[in-house]
């Protein structure tokens, strides 16, 4: 009977081929692209702002005037006076005002607008939770 001795040297071990890796990246990159252009990206308010509550609301975002509780106007960079009369321009006009806003200061504001030319005032509210 002749034994066989093990080789020195043992053959290559086959490896597995790996898991397709492309499909994956793919999905990446779909779920990627997908909430990009879902996700609405704006710029923060300037004032710190409690917005009043209603059953309704619309999100037009054309321009918008913020009013902090205080009475302080901001349009884009602009402050104060030169903010309400720049925002004036702007059809439609998007307003927040702060909730603790009082009405006579918006019933102020929104005469000046109207003398200042503008025509359609949205007020932004925040929906019953």
């Amino acid at each position: 009977m002749i034994r066989r001795r093990a080789p020195l040297v043992s053959a290559p071990r086959r490896r597995q081929a790996p898991e397709p890796v492309v499909p994956m990246i793919n999905v990446v990159f779909l779920l990627l692209i997908f909430f990009l252009m879902t996700a609405q990206i704006t710029a923060p308010p300037p004032f710190d702002l409690t917005l009043p509550h209603a059953a309704a609301q619309d999100d037009s975002t054309t321009g918008t005037l913020y009013i902090s509780a205080s009475g302080d106007l901001a349009y884009q960079t602009l402050r104060g006076p030169a903010a309400l009369v720049a925002a004036a321009a702007r059809t439609p006009l998007t307003l927040q005002a702060d909730a603790r806003l009082s009405a006579s200061t918006l019933a102020r504001v929104l005469g000046e607008l109207s003398g200042h030319g503008a025509r359609d005032i949205r007020l932004v509210t925040q929906g019953d939770p």
